[in-house]
């Protein structure tokens, strides 16, 4: 299984940056460009920062904490859950395979291929060491796109964050668990001004054998050191000031003219021993009160630091309830506010919810076109009801009075006027018969004649058919058939928006709108009450993920501060009870033997003091205490150097047997990768490193001659240390194995023969390991691609 790797940086604030993110990385080899003042270094800067603490600020040194503001930020790491495989079209290899293959960078170096093996298994070694769909990532990665675990499959991330060094890393701390910050500045950090240093120090093979043994300071330096110190316990110069050998002579001297000065103060003998004797008894008592004013220090310390601790404990458990009330409350609020009519709509998607609103503004649509319809067949029947009842109305009125009235005057006329000449011209024609005149004959029948005719006239106006109230009739039922289609239409359009209505809420409820009983804008409102109500949820859960996050966290403040109590607790009290009023009764238990001893050593003093007085009066022998003290000293002295003679002793043996089995171990696989490294950057130019028998590094060129470091070219000097670094972060697979390895411009110096052998070196580096490489040299980035088509390019 692939180890997790640094997928993302984050940038918060950290120097000129703020909210940068820096990415996508792959697994094996990345180049950061920029220009510069781009910010490679505070990049670089940054990620050692937020892995092992941010710097101090140390005089002048530029830490990058931005004014008025914490540095912050985030390091993304991809966890990989499918192992490596082979190349679908060339099928899954065997161990034996992989080895081969990844010997067409090294013939015959099992070494390297163990350490593959060892690192992705057997068998899992595709060509060229390269990971399956590495071309697909880095076309991923140039296009832009955030996915870069292409060839993994899919892919956890865990966050490492910090914000200041007090709180601590926070996230999975076990990717780093596994180096320290030591061991990552020396290893892991490869900048452009530690191989520009080499011109400057004095001791260059030790700055080289650090590279190789992978500590801060050269193994052959410290032990050089060692000798330099033991030689001078062993030295009669005189200015060497720990020198046994010239404190045993003064030793010597004192005893002699302690010898004549003891035949002097033989009177004293017995006041000299009984001081003599004092004086352990003293010290003895000095001793026990030193140790007794100590406990009583430390008890009344961590009495106090138990008081605080206590207060603390009883101050975050009532901040913990409280979080858990708050917490309860906000559970019941938002119990008290859920709407189960809102629970279909608040879990709609996005899409989902568009979709409906878009149905709900097409049904709107059909809707308004069924009002518009059903309206305008309301107002076309209301027109045409009021048209048929205005006709009516007026043929009921006027025109039925009229044509009475005319009718009236049509029989009166055509009775009347016949009746007067009828009685005007009987008369006259009798009259004429009577006298027998013609004239009066004939106008009577002229009259008769004539009322015959007025009569029949008015007969034949009177039953002759009325064409203005045929007109009428014919209006009247024209504008009723005209209702009628009206009232029709109005009933048709008046289903439709019926079954339209029908329609629309069958549709709203199976959309989950059942409450808004088929209306629209009910619909749509419902809709913003579910899209405020996930507003709120999300509101909800984060308050609710906030609060649990501080409980959390003062649920481990609290389980911290209890540890730290117990820790004192048993401490101080292992098999007592565990309370203050139990610490109390220790201290005071403490100071009545300090009392105690107090007494006795005054006495003791008082004695001492008077034996002391009477050997002071003996004036003539006041150089023999002076010889006696000297001679103590000197023998204190020389138990003091003798133990630091012996632990330097044991530190150099100790030191020897690490570095012999350093180089049975670890030296021949550090030094043969190093050698067919440094071939490799070199073009055959040097062959080979190893290690003298006297510890000191040796380099031996294409025609086996031996050189020595402080006879190389900077250039080559660069090029030794940079393949002492590559070798060891190749064979030390057990350290850092989810740290990216950051190297800041450091193929600068090199020409371009040498810059194409280093860029192969590093890309072999980048199959075992992640390598992130800053630079501002555009023939680096192609350097390095050439090396490695697979080259992750990232630009600032």
């Amino acid at each position: 299984m692939r180890p997790p790797f640094l997928e993302r940086i984050n940038i918060v604030s950290f120097g000129a940056f703020s909210g940068k993110v820096v990415g996508p990385f792959t697994p094996n080899l990345n180049v950061v460009f920029g220009r510069n003042e781009a910010g490679k270094t505070t990049l670089a800067s940054f990620v050692g920062g937020v892995l092992f603490g941010w710097e101090d600020a140390r005089g002048s040194r530029n830490t990058y904490k931005p004014t008025n503001a914490e540095r912050a930020g985030s390091l993304f790491f991809a966890v990989p859950r499918a192992e490596y495989r082979a190349d679908e079209n060339r099928g899954t290899r065997s161990g034996r395979d992989a080895g081969e293959n990844c010997g067409a960078h090294d013939r015959g170096d099992a070494g390297e291929n163990r350490i593959v093996r060892e690192r992705y298994g057997a068998g899992a070694i595709p060509d060229a060491a390269e990971p399956v769909g590495m071309g697909e990532q880095r076309g991923a990665s140039e296009g832009g796109g955030n996915e870069v675990l292409g060839e993994f499959g899919e892919a956890d991330e865990i966050e490492l964050t910090r914000v200041r060094n007090v709180d601590g890393l926070q996230g999975d701390t076990t990717l780093v668990a596994d180096i320290d910050k030591e061991t990552f500045q020396t290893m892991f950090a490869l900048t452009s001004d530690e191989l520009r240093s080499l011109r400057n120090t004095t001791d260059m093979t030790a700055k080289l054998l650090t590279a190789g043994s992978g500590t801060g300071a050269s193994p052959a330096h410290a032990l050089a050191k060692i000798d330099e110190l033991l030689a001078g316990y062993t030295s009669r110069s005189a200015g060497a000031v720990r020198s046994l050998v010239r404190l045993e002579a003064e030793q010597d001297e004192l005893r002699a003219r302690l010898a004549v000065a003891f035949e002097e103060a033989e009177r004293f003998k017995r006041e000299d021993k009984e001081f003599r004797d004092l004086a352990p008894q003293r010290d003895e008592m000095m001793a026990r009160l030193d140790a007794l004013n100590t406990d009583i220090e430390a008890l009344s310390a961590h009495r106090a630091q138990v008081k605080k601790l206590n207060d603390e404990i009883a101050e975050a458990r009532e901040r913990v309830a409280a979080l858990v009330a708050e917490e309860e409350q906000l559970a019941i609020t938002r119990r008290d506010q859920h709407d189960d009519d809102l629970v279909p709509l608040m879990h709609l998607a996005a899409g989902d919810e568009r979709a409906l609103r878009d149905r709900l503004d097409a049904l709107a649509s059909e809707e308004a076109k069924c009002e518009h319809a059903v309206d305008l067949a309301q107002d076309n029947f209301a027109t045409s009801k009021a048209a048929f009842e205005a006709l009516l109305e007026a043929e009921d009125a006027e025109d039925a009075e009229g044509r009475a009235r005319q009718r009236h005057v049509q029989v009166a006329l055509s009775i009347l006027l016949p009746l007067v000449f009828m009685v005007a011209g009987v008369p006259l024609f009798i009259h004429g018969r009577e006298i027998a005149s013609l004239s009066f004959t004939a106008l009577g029948v002229g009259l008769v004649v004539f009322a015959v005719v007025v009569t029949l006239a008015a007969l034949v106006m009177l039953f002759r058919p009325d064409k203005a109230a045929d007109a009428k009739e014919a209006r009247k039922q024209d504008a009723h058939w005209i209702m009628l289609q009206d009232k029709k239409k109005l009933e048709a359009c008046l289903q439709n928006r019926a079954a339209f209505q029908e329609r629309a809420r069958t549709q709203l409820d199976a959309a989950g709108l059942g409450p808004a009983l088929g209306s629209l804008r009910q619909s749509r409102a419902l809709l913003d009450e579910a899209r405020e109500a996930r507003a709120e949820e999300r509101l909800f859960r984060q308050r609710q993920q906030a609060l649990v996050s501080r409980r959390i966290a003062l649920e481990d403040s609290l389980d911290k501060a209890e540890r730290q109590r117990d820790d004192l607790f048993e401490h101080m009290l292992p098999h007592g009870e565990r309370t203050l009023d139990a610490i109390d009764a220790l201290l005071a238990q403490k100071a009545r033997q300090r009392s105690g001893l107090l007494e006795a050593s005054e006495a003791l003093n008082r004695r001492y003091g008077e034996l002391k007085q009477e050997l002071a009066q003996a004036v003539h022998l006041r150089d023999f205490d002076e010889l006696k003290l000297r001679y103590e000293q000197a023998c204190t002295q020389q138990e003091e150097y003798a133990r630091e003679y012996a632990r330097l002793l044991l530190a150099k043996r100790m030191l020897e047997s690490a570095i012999a089995a350093w180089e049975s171990k670890s030296q021949p696989e550090v030094y043969r990768q190093a050698s067919r490294l440094l071939a490799l950057m070199t073009d055959g130019r040097w062959a080979k490193v190893s290690m003298t028998e006297e510890g000191r590094l040796r380099v031996i060129d294409a025609v086996k001659n031996a050189h020595d470091p402080l006879h190389l070219s900077l250039g080559t000097c660069q090029q030794l240390y940079l393949a002492l670094r590559i070798a060891l972060l190749m064979t030390a697979d057990n350290v850092g194995r989810s740290v990216p390895i950051l190297a800041d411009d450091i193929l600068v110096n090199f020409d371009s023969v040498r810059r194409a052998g280093a860029a192969q070196a590093i890309a072999e580096l980048a199959r075992v390991r992640q390598v992130v490489l800053l630079t501002c040299h555009e023939e680096i980035v192609e350097a390095l691609r050439e090396a490695d088509p697979t080259l992750n390019e990232v630009r600032l």
